[in-house]
């Protein structure tokens, strides 16, 4: 967020002299400074419209335990935002969380705050999600299941299987996951159990100690080497769980239902979202000794995941129908910013 805007700006400038025309029109996310990278371009750009696309934040992101929060990062976001023409979140839950935040983080200065600003940048914010690889998701699914049925003819039908495919990180609440499979082993319950993610930080110390307490029911661990291994993954997976503390959207997860997976996720972030109303009751939880119910009943009588929860994934989050989104957002831009700059010539 520091020197990136300075290479993106030397790559931007290389690109316009080899092509030799302007684009129509920037998209950005929030890991760029954006008012340095287009500081450093005004000499080249004029007048093009900017979208500003907010993955995630710098101001309602949990620090880490032990950290101080650097407020620093938090205001490249909010200047960023006043210099972009549009601005768009990933989820309802991601769009309200900040504009929740940011009058307190404006605050901080003793005086010229610009809280009136914050009306202006939510009334160019609007919400639009990432899009999910459901066709290959469901292609190699076909392929899957298809060994399934070689393996199932030849053995004993295996153990549903839980899968965790999200980041190693504290605020995903591995603590929390791995009470759960020690609560269900306890109890009984017979599961195997795939880990896949990766972590270029310090993994939490319950990774290594839910690998040799679970030894017995692990099948997978650690990072997947193939895109076409890890979808793999997803379709043999019978139940995909979150304890997460903090999401902003959840592609992961998202991904997992996709493949055929039966989600358990927090009854709160942005997962109310992603699954239908009808189905808040079965794959929404308040607390650990409720998800604790819901895994132990999907467990003890596995069964596929219904439908209709495949078919809302697909409608809603496939990545041709989210393009679409995006395509017209992009192109009322680019319309939006050919008028002003014809009404400035009329006015020139």
């Amino acid at each position: 967020m520091q020197g990136g805007a300075i290479e993106l700006s030397a790559a931007s400038q290389a690109q316009l002299a080899s092509e030799g025309v302007q684009p129509d029109a920037i998209l950005a996310t929030d890991m760029v400074n954006l008012p340095a990278y287009l500081g450093l371009q005004r000499h080249v750009l004029r007048n093009v419209p900017v979208l500003l696309y907010m993955h995630e934040n710098q101001l309602t992101y949990p620090w880490r335990p032990g950290e101080k929060p650097d407020l620093t990062y938090a205001m490249i976001n909010w200047q960023s935002m006043l210099c972009a023409d549009r601005v768009v979140f990933n989820s309802h839950y991601h769009l309200d969380g900040w504009f929740g935040e940011v009058a307190k983080l404006l605050k901080h200065f003793p005086d010229y705050n610009h809280l009136e600003l914050i009306g202006q940048v939510r009334d160019k914010s609007s919400v639009l999600p990432v899009g999910i690889a459901t066709e290959k998701i469901r292609a190699e699914k076909v392929i899957v299941e298809r060994s399934m049925i070689a393996e199932e003819a030849s053995s004993t039908k295996q153990s549903p299987l839980i899968l965790w495919n999200q980041r190693w990180e504290y605020d995903k609440r591995p603590d929390l996951f791995f009470d759960l499979l020690y609560r269900l082993r306890d109890a009984g319950v017979d599961f195997r159990l795939a880990v896949a993610g990766e972590n270029f930080r310090n993994v939490p110390k319950e990774f290594d100690e839910a690998q040799e307490r679970l030894v017995d029911q692990i099948v997978h661990w650690g990072y997947v080497d193939t895109y076409t291994d890890y979808v793999g993954l997803l379709c043999r997976a019978d139940l995909v769980v979150s304890t997460a503390t903090h999401e902003f959207f959840g592609v992961s997860v998202l991904e997992a239902i996709a493949a055929g997976a039966f989600p358990l996720l927090p009854k709160r972030l942005s997962y109310p979202e992603l699954i239908p109303s009808s189905l808040h009751a079965a794959c929404l939880y308040e607390n650990p000794d409720e998800l604790f119910v819901l895994a132990k009943r999907r467990l003890c009588d596995p069964r596929p995941a219904p439908p209709s929860l495949q078919k809302h994934v697909v409608e809603h989050f496939r990545w041709p129908h989210v393009a679409a989104q995006y395509d017209q957002l992009i192109e009322e831009l680019v319309r939006e910013g050919k008028e002003k700059r014809r009404a400035t010539r009329l006015r020139g």
